[in-house]
């Protein structure tokens, strides 16, 4: 595989004869490091794996698996993986490549464009939700509503419920609230501008992204600013990271950085590498910076008995039909369709909802998000990180597998939100996070994950994740076309 050679990038593979840049030998590099504190066996199995792009979904559970048994290994893991992914990444110079730690210090800073919105500003928590818009005591049964049906975890509901009995924290006064990836369909610019919040914008310098920004801002309440060279906003994460550094630690107020950063393929692992050396920096450079992400429900997770225990239910629970053709199904599969969910009733459980189209790049650009929010919040510092619900974005609709799964899964008990929805709701809870000191503490890293996950119904589905995936893809083709 050959990366772009610019900014930041994957090492050369010292294996390779014609020294391409190999995301498989990093990828798997970096999940043997992050087992070995804790699994030294599963390191070396995992070095020793030749079939890395179908069978990364094995280690990536156990990198979760590996960190259940003591909140120290859950930690020891998150932070052997940040180590060695930042010890293997590479920046292109002139000179040729350096290590990411010896990326120089900016020699030329960013100036700075703003813009005001000229709109009335929010005062409450207004939820879109299937063509309505949700107030009040609205909000809080429909939260109900997802609770009783499984798609979120119970705790969610607490946290709307501050939410909405505070309307005064949504403007987050006293804030700059730095949206890497300010054109993302996942992001809170709309929601934080119409709160009349005060927002760092970063993305690429693409006049495109920037007229959607200043849209936004226009029809908001409060201020965005961006970095900008000779008046152009944007910036390039792959290369520009010490130069936003130094811009984002000049801004005003609790600075909190988030990452809603998301490209294709192999660029997604660099860009997030660069959020992360981001974040690195910053963290080092003030006391008072917040941590915010966006987990995909999509990945490995600790979850509570309460939710094993709804899913085994459900599973025996099945009807008479759904029981006759689950056999046949598995039969012909050799056991891989309509597993059961959990193998048995364990606290915490342990979901496997990966997917294995969105491969093992996604994957880990996502896990090395969590990594970085276990280790801060272990290091004591205000962490939002929440499990984000299904969504219809478009990056998910143009893979067309993906999109026939999401249109199909309702019938098994999944919940696929929509864009305006997750954004709304997901703002709701960085603004929850930021008032409370990151949410409530918990004893283990997996149950700061699941506090208020919105995971869809992944968690609590009478089946297991995957296994289910094809039928609803299949029983899905007609409303993806659509």
């Amino acid at each position: 595989m050959a990366d772009a050679p610019h900014g930041l990038v994957f090492p050369v593979d010292p294996a390779d004869s014609e020294g391409r840049r190999s995301t498989t030998a990093t990828g798997r590099g970096v999940a043997a490091d992050a087992l070995r504190p804790v699994d030294a066996v599963g390191a070396r199995a995992v070095e020793r794996e030749t079939a890395w792009r179908t069978q990364y979904l094995t280690w990536f559970r156990r990198l979760v698996e590996a960190g259940l048994a003591t909140p120290d290994d859950a930690v020891a893991v998150a932070r052997a993986g940040l180590d060695s992914l930042h010890s293997r990444m590479r920046v292109v110079e002139r000179e040729g490549d350096v290590p990411l730690a010896d990326w120089p210090r900016s020699s030329t800073g960013f100036g700075q464009v703003e813009m005001h919105g000229a709109g009335e500003r929010v005062e409450e928590l207004v939820l879109p939700y299937r063509g309505e818009r949700l107030r009040g005591d609205d909000v809080r049964r429909q939260v109900e509503r997802w609770v009783e049906a499984g798609v979120v975890e119970p705790t969610l509901a607490e946290a709307v419920d501050a939410v909405v009995a505070h309307p005064e924290w949504l403007r987050l006064e006293d804030h700059t609230v730095a949206v890497v990836g300010a054109g993302s369909e996942m992001g809170p610019l709309q929601a934080l501008t119409r709160w009349g919040a005060r927002v760092a914008a970063v993305d690429l310098p693409r006049e495109d992204v920037w007229e959607r920004v200043s849209d936004t801002a226009v029809a908001g309440a409060g201020a965005v600013v961006a970095p900008a060279v000779d008046g152009r906003p944007g910036a390039d994460l792959l290369a520009d990271v010490p130069a936003l550094a130094d811009w984002l630690a000049a801004q005003p107020g609790t600075l909190v950085l988030g990452n809603y950063v998301y490209a294709d393929g192999a660029t997604n692992v660099r860009v997030s590498t660069a959020v992360d050396e981001l974040s690195r920096r910053l963290l080092e450079a003030r006391d008072d910076t917040a941590l915010a992400f966006l987990a995909t429900p999509t990945d490995v997770f600790g979850v509570p008995g309460e939710a094993v225990d709804q899913a085994l239910a459900r599973y025996a629970g099945r009807g008479r039909a759904s029981k006759g053709l689950g056999r046949p199904l598995r039969t012909l599969s050799g056991g891989r369709l309509l597993q059961r969910p959990y193998a048995g009733p364990a606290d915490p459980g342990l979901n496997d909802s990966l997917v294995p189209q969105q491969g093992p790049n996604y994957a880990l650009a996502k896990r090395l998000q969590r990594w970085r929010a276990t280790t801060a919040r272990y290091d004591g510092r205000l962490v939002s990180m929440n499990v984000a619900p299904p969504t219809r974005t478009r990056s998910v609709v143009k893979n067309r597998a993906l999109a026939a799964a999401y249109a199909g899964a309702h019938r098994f008990g999944v919940e696929v939100f929509d864009p305006s929805t997750s954004n709304v709701l997901m703002a709701a809870m960085l603004v929850h996070d930021l008032h409370t000191g990151g949410g409530p503490r918990h004893e283990h890293p997996w149950q700061d994950e699941a506090y208020a996950a919105a995971h869809g119904g992944l968690w609590r589905t009478a089946y297991s994740p995957r296994s289910a995936l094809g039928l609803a893809a299949l029983l899905g083709v007609g409303g993806a076309r659509g």
